[in-house]
């Protein structure tokens, strides 16, 4: 995992696709405490709210992520393309 300084200053490597996986644990989090927020300051009422927000910001977080790491394996893709024809 480790990048060499040029790659990263010149865009060699993308460095993006490594901070993703992390950004989705933080989302996953804050969907977390969101809801659990929700819970006790709505009372009974929040319970259902609480664990759509959960469920949403799960699934929504998840698709998130997904779908910018399908954006950098097409440049992957791309690049290596490139490469080949060279």
């Amino acid at each position: 995992m480790d990048l060499p300084v040029k790659e990263v200053f010149f865009f060699d490597s993308m460095l993006t696709p490594k901070i993703i996986t992390f950004v989705y644990w933080l989302m996953l989090l804050g969907a977390l405490f969101s809801a659990l927020a929700v819970r006790y300051t709505q009372g009974e009422d929040g319970n259902l709210t609480g664990c759509a927000i959960i469920v949403f910001g799960a699934i929504g977080s998840r698709i998130w992520c997904e779908l910018l790491i399908v954006l950098f394996k097409i440049n992957e893709n791309l690049q290596k393309i490139a490469n080949k024809s060279e």
